[in-house]
């Protein structure tokens, strides 16, 4: 066999090992950029990174959150709830994860996210429940303009 075809096809082979390995988002593709999002989300969350989980929220008075019956108006005030909640000083807080996630484009620049949370803590689920998620492409990203979580019956 030749050596400089059997570089070329080495070469090619490792490219495409390469390509399969890394996971990829495609500009344009909602359902993989919002699912993206929420595995970057969860990632901050369990490191303990409140300021890079808001990140993915509107940093505005309009954005809305409801949960446990309560409807919660503006980016400050979900901050606040989270940092009391979950991120104080010497709070214990479970892990994150996401999934399920289904995404339904409404325009070019609006997207309804539905999924589950699940919050552990070894191998026991502490929480977990279905949420919705209304988000709006701004520039490259995607944000959440109205958050609505239940929890699942205990």
């Amino acid at each position: 066999m030749n050596m400089r075809v059997a570089c070329r096809t080495g070469g090619v082979g490792a490219a495409l090992l390469l390509a399969c390995s890394a996971p990829k988002v495609v500009p344009g593709d909602p359902q993989a950029e919002i699912a993206a999002m929420l595995q970057r989300s969860a990632a901050n969350w369990n490191r303990g990174d409140l300021p890079g989980f808001m990140n993915d929220y509107a940093k505005d008075s309009s954005t809305s959150y409801v949960s446990g019956g309560h409807v919660q108006y503006g980016w400050q005030k979900l901050y606040d709830r989270y940092q009391t909640s979950y991120f104080a000083p010497g709070k214990f807080r479970d892990s994150l994860t996401f999934g399920e996630v289904r995404v339904r484009p409404l325009t070019l620049n609006l997207a309804l996210c539905t999924a589950r949370f699940e919050l552990r803590r070894g191998d026991s689920v502490t929480a977990s429940g279905p949420f919705t998620l209304l988000l709006q492409k701004r520039g490259d990203r995607w944000l959440i303009l109205h958050d609505h979580t239940s929890a699942d019956p205990k």
